[in-house]
């Protein structure tokens, strides 16, 4: 899969941990039986989950560093102070690694990832195959919410598991507290929500409305995926938040962050757009901008 980068201005070739097997998974009838039966059952992440957190995972790290081009310098713990893979997958970058402009009017990326924007939910119909607009009441659970946000611009924020797994407040305001929808653990990369965008609404989601003083209201998900049973929200409710703050953080596996923003108020960036409309992701890191308040 291609992306392209926000900093060289190129196309990129995605390298994706356990490639092949998801390719079986996805675009197999045998490995689409396999994954309904077992891989996107909670069960499965809890056992692989159980073996990140052993001392035994620990000689993962360096030739997973090493394979997908991870600068363990730029991290705050040094390789022999993790105490295991999931202590170095939910690592924190050093002070200055990552920057959220603080200009109020601007809008900031949560995650470090692969981005795809829509300035109506609606538009997102046309990039997936299936060409269906994502269904906001199973996504959100609630119709009040579904109604409140039925012509919000979106932003899917895609972490693979070599990114950062790390997110944050992509606006100042008051947060509220996180409600989690349980539901399944299907593959949340390309290959998988070509076949199935449907994935939003039927993972496991976390889902916290932050309240902006000119936006309004603006919804914050963050949705599990294989290997990606939980997360730990770090953030205090109901207290107010700086932009970049820290929200939170997901355990083992890729995963997905989604925001809906008022479409009225909001311009999302050239690129990000632009990219979205030729198929492509955005990669950008977290605090770089990907909206203006309007």
């Amino acid at each position: 899969m291609q992306f392209f980068n926000r900093y060289t201005g190129t196309l990129q070739e995605e390298k994706v941990p356990n490639e092949s097997i998801l390719r079986w998974l996805c675009e197999t009838k045998v490995g689409h039986c396999f994954l309904k039966i077992f891989v996107r059952n909670a069960w499965i992440s809890k056992i692989l989950g159980c073996w990140m957190n052993t001392r035994l995972s620990k000689y993962k790290i360096h030739s997973f560093a090493r394979n997908y081009g991870i600068c363990l310098d730029d991290f705050e713990k040094k390789l022999n102070e993790y105490e295991h893979f999931n202590d170095f997958f939910y690592r924190k970058f050093k002070a200055g690694k990552r920057n959220f402009n603080n200009s109020k009017e601007l809008i900031c990326f949560p995650t470090d990832g692969r981005h795809l924007g829509f300035s109506a939910i609606d538009d997102s119909a046309e990039f997936f195959v299936k060409g269906e607009p994502l269904c906001l009441k199973k996504l959100l659970g609630s119709n009040q919410w579904a109604h409140h946000f039925r012509d919000a611009s979106m932003v899917i924020s895609r972490l693979s598991p070599v990114d950062y797994h790390r997110f944050h407040f992509p606006l100042e305001g008051i947060p509220s507290q996180s409600r989690c929808v349980n539901g399944y653990l299907y593959s949340v990369h390309p290959l998988a929500l070509m076949k199935n965008m449907l994935t939003f609404t039927q993972n496991k989601r976390w889902i916290c409305i932050l309240k902006h003083e000119i936006l309004g209201e603006v919804a914050l998900i963050e949705i599990g995926a294989t290997g990606v049973g939980s997360t730990a929200q770090t953030y205090l409710p109901n207290r107010f938040v700086k932009k970049g703050e820290e929200k939170g953080y997901f355990l083992f596996g890729g995963s997905t962050v989604i925001t809906l923003l008022n479409s009225k108020r909001v311009k999302l960036a050239d690129d990000l757009l632009e990219q979205t409309h030729r198929g492509y992701e955005l990669y950008a890191h977290c605090g770089d901008v990907f909206g203006r308040i309007i």
